[in-house]
């Protein structure tokens, strides 16, 4: 089965062209072995290495082994696993064989897994005998589920998968896939609630990486990446599979929360020149006792997605080690970065400029495309636009528009084409009759130096009128009492137009946050009203 064929970056946009015969699993792999680098070490987890050579290997023993058990191509398999070398390898392993992996978060509830469950009617499961325990609940009312394997330690009550790999073979032919076949899933992530099955095709890994990471981030060959951001997240899934594999460089993986001193020993030790990382996350990091000197590590760039990067958080990174962030916007349905800034080119609190291969337009409530400077709703046409929702007619109708994918975000362009966030579009406030971002006010409250973190939602005052609540997260030291609520109200007034400043301003001690790092307003509107 063939790979790329190739790629033209000199037209406008950059036609990637996918033969209609293609396998992705297949072409990641096979690049590698034709290139020569069998031996080259493709991935380091918490307990082991595997060189592109025992990758391939144990991709096709994956393979073999779902389909000695009875699963077929287009069958869907649950993946639910932690960050490491098998969890590549049975993504993979499932779509060399034609199989369509879904990838599950980590960190949801027994409830959460009955629905993706269900709704997905996965033939089988591959879980992480550590998340076996959130599974036991509901396993006997999922009616399509046949088959349950566990990674890691053995269990008494399920087959064990490594076991499974010992015993099967080594050689597999590609399933006779096309490209425009579904290869895999991801739930999106839950921020604004139930979350929905987005169907990927074959040919839309390879784009990310032709289209993103090797002209705008320049992966190559001898890079070291390391993503905090989980493989399961569209964003983590391109991060560490798609741009390794594509361009032959090594990555990181990570099992664990990806804490302050957890990133930064894995900084220290393997130094990776490429960082991928989520606003939460730096904020952390630079607030952290832990924090490396300048020069103590090896990055040449990072990257932040999952939501707006807050522009000070930005401009102390680069301060403090020399290093730029490229943020950007991607999303579960585009599977990765279509906006982003460029290495030498950041304007911090900005989203930056187009990726090659992506057009981007700001549409008003008339459906009209917005002039310049006002907010309008974020809509992208791109080749890696998920095919549907699954078995959602009604948000697939909603969110896809022929070329076109509804991305549920405010977005403004200036002058010089460079795109600024203004909030999703149902986060978005009318006070005193003007459209206010909470993501403005969040960044004007972060810009405080006591401030750790912040979330704004609309709230409604004792007339009924709609006004911003503040969600703070102080910094240690600090009091969490009324002459601090009022020193930030005076302080966003400072920065932002009066009507903008919370009227409210409440104290807690963390956030609600998807396992991506976004955090979760609606949970905060929802905390407001019981």
């Amino acid at each position: 089965m063939p790979g790329l064929s190739s790629a033209d970056h000199s037209t406008s946009p950059p036609v990637i062209a996918v033969p209609r015969d293609y396998n992705a699993a297949h072409d990641l792999i096979e690049r590698n072995l034709a290139a020569g680098r069998a031996d080259k070490l493709a991935y380091i987890d918490d307990a082991a290495t595997a060189t592109y050579g025992e990758l391939a290997e144990r991709v096709n023993r994956v393979a073999n082994a779902l389909v000695s058990l009875g699963l077929q191509p287009e069958d869907r398999l649950l993946l639910c696993h932690l960050d490491n070398i098998d969890w590549v390898a049975v993504f993979l392993g499932a779509i060399k064989a034609g199989i369509v992996p879904v990838a599950a978060n980590t960190l949801l509830t027994s409830e959460d897994y009955r629905f993706v469950l269900r709704d997905s009617r996965a033939r089988a499961l591959v879980v992480s005998d550590a998340l076996l325990p959130q599974f036991a609940p509901v396993l006997d009312e999922a009616p399509a589920l046949r088959r349950v394997l566990v990674s890691g330690r053995q269990v008494d009550t399920h087959p064990h998968l490594q076991s499974l790999l010992r015993v099967a073979g080594t050689a597999f032919e590609p399933a006779a896939t096309t490209c425009d076949d579904a290869c895999f899933w991801l739930y999106t992530s839950g921020s604004t609630g139930v979350p929905k099955g987005a169907v990927h095709v074959h040919s839309s890994l390879i784009q990310t990486y032709e289209l993103y990471a090797k002209p705008v981030l320049g992966v190559r060959e001898d890079d070291v990446l390391f993503s905090a951001a989980k493989l399961f997240f569209a964003y983590g899934l391109g991060n560490a599979l798609t741009f390794t594999l594509a361009a032959g460089a090594t990555a990181v993986l990570m099992a664990g929360r990806p804490t302050p001193a957890a990133v930064f020993a894995r900084l220290r030790q393997h130094r990776p020149t490429v960082f991928y990382g989520v606003p939460t996350l730096y904020g952390a990091l630079l607030a952290s006792l832990e924090l490396p000197a300048r020069g103590e590590l090896a990055m040449r760039v990072c990257t932040s997605a999952g939501e707006a990067l807050p522009a000070e958080l930005g401009r102390r990174w680069t301060e403090h080690f020399g290093v730029e962030i490229l943020d950007g916007i991607g999303s579960t349905e585009m599977l990765h970065i279509f906006l982003s800034n460029r290495p030498g080119q950041v304007r911090y609190g900005t989203t930056g400029v187009p990726v090659p291969g992506y057009t981007v337009r700001l549409v008003g409530e008339d459906g009209r495309e917005v002039a310049e400077g006002e907010l309008g709703e974020l809509q992208i046409a791109g080749p890696t636009s998920a095919a549907c929702y699954w078995n959602n007619r009604e948000r697939s109708r909603d969110t896809f528009h022929g070329p076109w994918t509804r991305a549920g975000d405010k977005y403004s362009r200036g002058p010089d084409g460079y795109f600024t966030y203004g909030g999703r579009s149902d986060d978005m406030l009318k006070v005193s009759g003007m459209y206010v971002s909470p993501f403005e006010v969040e960044a004007a409250l972060l810009t405080h130096p006591q401030v750790l973190e912040a979330a704004v939602v609309g709230d409604e005052d004792d007339q009924g009128l709609v006004k911003p609540r503040a969600f703070v997260v102080l910094r240690a030291g600090t009091p969490p009492d009324e002459a601090a609520a009022h020193a930030l109200q005076q302080h966003v007034k400072q920065h932002l137009a009066p009507f903008k400043y919370p009227r409210w301003v409440e104290f807690v001690p963390e956030l609600p946050k998807t396992a991506t790092g976004k955090i979760q307003r609606f949970k905060l509107r929802v905390r407001r009203h019981t």
